[in-house]
């Protein structure tokens, strides 16, 4: 018997949803848009929480910041959830091999004894501050508005988890798989002086109702530690016989540019939202009013117990260009901004 295979096209009976039709027009739409435009909920809400009945169960309203259209802003990195994961497979998959490189070497031994204090007193407390990173953005993710925002900071929540999980990777390596210095990065945060002004701004913001200023507030943060510890001490270690964490600090590094994209399309959507622009720029203000010094200082302290720590000579001056830099990027957006003063002290 013979068989003749064929091929056949069918023909789609529509482009595209309805209402991505009455959004983009009668075209196909991308992947992205059909999971992420039109699919906040909004409306047969039976009843308002128990716990805010002045709010519906999703509300606009349960931040300062809005956006004419909760869709105004876009993930600039077309993120949905299958480009998503593969994104975080990759980047796991690259730090696997770079672990396992350092561990067959025995690169973690071989780290002069200042940058071995560099790991275990200052890098490794910070799994707890990205697990209170990871809270804050799980809550932007649950009381924001608008599926573009809010699966933008789900990603978000989970690659700090990821963030939080790596340190302990290489606290289990550093320790040759016992959990020794993951129990003493847990103390240093706990009760470490250089830690305590970064411990407290992340669990007040945990408990900032503005989900929108519990995101600037950790970014604040953010924009100072991030250059610090894995560019600025990146180039050092790269001059100081301290390889493995070099190669350590690259994964975080190349996490936080991707990580940058979304929240700075995000800020420059409510500065330039056409109804809300003035008023979003204002609310910014006051946030950056209120958090901007207290992170500079909590930052700023932490320098100097890395300095004195570990002998980085360069540390505090690394941190003091990381305000200044904040500052300008801050001053870029349209948020106004105040010298902090601290710094120089």
């Amino acid at each position: 018997m013979g068989y003749e295979l064929r091929t056949n096209v069918v023909e789609p009976v529509r482009n595209t949803f309805s209402y991505l039709v009455e959004r983009f027009g009668d075209r196909p739409a991308t992947r992205y848009q059909e999971a992420s435009f039109d699919v906040q909920p909004k409306e047969n809400f039976h009843y308002r929480p128990t716990w805010d009945p002045d709010h519906e169960l999703y509300d606009p309203d349960f931040s300062a910041l809005k956006l004419t259209d909760p869709y105004g802003y876009t993930d600039p990195r077309q993120y949905y959830y299958t480009p998503y994961v593969a994104n975080a497979s990759d980047r796991y998959e690259s730090f696997a091999q770079t672990l396992k490189y350092i561990e067959d070497r025995r690169l973690l031994d071989k780290l002069p004894e200042a940058w071995h204090t560099v790991l275990t007193g200052f890098v490794l407390p910070l799994r707890h501050y990205e697990q209170g990173a990871q809270l804050i953005n799980t809550n932007a993710s649950r009381f924001g508005y608008g599926t573009t925002v809010t699966q933008a900071a789900c990603f978000a929540s989970f690659d700090r988890i990821g963030n939080a999980q790596v340190l302990s990777l290489i606290g289990l390596a550093l320790a040759g798989g016992a959990a020794d210095t993951l129990t003493e990065a847990k103390k240093n945060w706990l009760f470490a002086p250089h830690q305590q002004g970064l411990r407290r701004l992340v669990e007040e913001l945990l408990v900032e109702r503005d989900w929108a200023v519990g995101l600037i507030g950790i970014d604040l943060l953010d924009e100072q530690l991030y250059p610090l510890l894995y560019e600025h001490l990146d180039e050092r270690a790269l001059n100081r016989n301290a390889a493995a964490y070099s190669l350590l600090a690259r994964h975080f590094n190349d996490w936080y540019g991707n990580h940058r994209k979304w929240l700075n399309a995000l800020i420059k959507a409510w500065t330039k939202d056409p109804q809300h622009g003035e008023a979003n720029t204002a609310a910014l203000g006051a946030i950056v009013e209120q958090w901007y010094p207290r992170a500079c200082e909590a930052v700023h302290t932490f320098a100097r117990g890395l300095a004195d720590s570990a002998g980085s000579t360069t540390t505090v001056a690394a941190a003091e260009r990381g305000v200044a830099e904040l500052a300008a990027s801050l001053t870029k957006a349209g948020i106004p901004v105040k010298a902090f003063e601290g710094a120089s002290a």
